[in-house]
């Protein structure tokens, strides 16, 4: 933490996954229509719950076992996403430099979501104990 943060919106971790997201929007405008409401719409998804979690989670920081909780509910977002980039890839509707810089971006939240939930303490301000 190195500069004081706010709002989830100064979080790292919110900021790539705000990227993530719009870096899977971007490409999914290149998926068949067939999959407009199955594939592409599912990866949508995922990718959009990873940082709406994460802010959820920001505003439960008062209460460790929420926060944690909803940080949780974010990685498995997180995994999620990276479910729906494996099928893209094996339909091919995605290469695999594309597949391997997305689910590159996806480890990369995971362990900061994974270094967040190992220690809550250190996100709640002293005032919100």
């Amino acid at each position: 933490m190195g500069s004081r943060i706010e709002s989830f919106e100064d979080l790292e971790v919110y900021q790539l996954a705000l990227e993530l997201q719009q870096e899977v929007f971007e490409l999914t405008k290149t998926f068949p229509k067939e999959e407009t409401y199955s594939l592409t719409d599912q990866v949508r998804r995922s990718s959009r719950s990873i940082g709406a979690n994460i802010s959820e989670a920001w505003a439960k920081r008062r209460y460790p076992a929420h926060f944690v909780s909803k940080l949780s509910d974010s990685d498995g977002e997180q995994n999620e996403t990276r479910h729906w980039l494996k099928s893209a890839f094996l339909c091919k509707y995605i290469s695999e430099e594309d597949f391997s810089a997305l689910i590159t971006s996806c480890k990369t939240v995971g362990r900061k979501l994974g270094n967040m939930m190992q220690n809550p303490d250190q996100w709640i301000p002293k005032d919100l104990r």
